[in-house]
């Protein structure tokens, strides 16, 4: 075929954090979807390619190999590449978007992708928590999807968010880790019930927390974390007479003896601790830590960081399966405690 033709099906999405070499396989899956490329057309060369989508050789080489891999294109030395079989049962396609990349948010990722399998095609992108950002992305979306996969978090403007997803097809979106009070409709989500999952946790850690007369939660000013955290801290510490504090700049706070610090982020967590070495306090008796998601990295600081986290491979496998069923489901994701040292 002509090679001229060719170039108007490829399409990279600068915005998009799906690596290039996918974005180039995604596209070709599509052109053969479309009856747009047969068995038998010849594909560029590498070179080719390299030179005029300005990407690295290693880029269309990967993008090539990935299509090898699947069976959909061959190869004829001296020859160059072909396509070989259109059979790819119509590939379904997946928006998804996170508001950040963290280590948690990259299990939830790496379940999804590897639940989906090679057959189904994403677009990877990432809004900052920026209302406007997230906005232009779902605008700018050149691909008919068969899923929108969604975690809605946002700094400002959460209020008016529900606007924008409620612009999305119902049967095709999937809300994750948080449900957007204001959409409607009959959609899929797959979340996260922040008020009763510290509370179940912190009552799971009574025992210990009994050795402590105060707990205080760090939960920054203009956060994106979701009030009903603090909901659910208060109603545990009220039921079971706990002095508290929500903290909203640690750095401004006093470490105090027989206190408990609850931490939403990790920069935090590492402030606390620079603040209790300098005391001279014993972590876990003098004072104590309890942290949002579990990292491999916490099992070992200091002995052992105690841990409240979501199910997050969970999460990314079942929202992975809804799509992989066809069926529309709500589930919610299980929330655990892992004791250790530092209460």
């Amino acid at each position: 075929m002509n090679t001229s033709l060719f170039y108007k099906f490829i399409y990279f999405d600068d915005f998009s954090v799906t690596p290039k070499y996918h974005q180039l396989a995604n596209c070709i899956i599509k052109a053969i979807e479309e009856g747009k490329l047969n068995v038998g057309d010849v594909l560029p060369s590498i070179n080719e390619l390299s030179y005029q989508f300005e990407i690295c050789r290693d880029t269309a080489e990967k993008g090539y190999k990935k299509l090898k891999l699947q069976g959909i294109i061959g190869s004829v030395p001296g020859k160059g590449y072909f396509i070989q079989n259109i059979d790819i049962n119509a590939t379904h396609r997946v928006f998804l978007m996170f508001n950040k990349l963290s280590p948690h948010k990259k299990l939830i990722y790496d379940s999804f992708v590897k639940t989906l399998g090679d057959r189904i095609t994403v677009d990877f992108y990432i809004y900052n928590n920026d209302l406007a950002l997230f906005r232009k992305l779902l605008g700018n979306a050149k691909t008919e999807y068969n899923y929108y996969v969604i975690i809605p978090h946002f700094i400002e403007g959460e209020e008016t968010a529900h606007q924008i997803i409620n612009t999305i097809d119902k049967s095709k979106l999937i809300l994750l880790d948080k449900i957007i009070p204001g959409v409607t409709g009959d959609f899929s989500a797959v979340y996260e019930n922040f008020e009763k999952d510290i509370y179940v946790a912190l009552e799971k850690a009574l025992s210990r927390l009994k050795n402590y007369h105060t707990i205080k939660i760090i939960f920054p000013a203009n956060s994106y974390y979701p009030a009903e955290i603090i909901k659910g801290f208060i109603s545990f510490c009220t039921d079971y007479a706990f002095s508290h504090k929500v903290v909203h700049d640690i750095g401004k706070e006093k470490i105090g003896k027989g206190e408990v610090y609850i931490n939403l982020m990790d920069d935090d967590l590492v402030k606390v601790i620079e603040m209790i070495i300098k005391t001279k306090w014993e972590l876990g008796k003098d004072v104590g830590i309890v942290s949002y998601n579990e990292t491999p990295m916490k099992k070992i600081i200091l002995n052992g960081i105690t841990t409240i986290s979501t199910d997050f491979e969970a999460m990314g496998r079942d929202a992975a399966n809804i799509i992989k069923s066809g069926k529309k489901a709500n589930i919610e994701t299980a929330f655990g405690l892992t004791l250790r040292s530092s209460i």
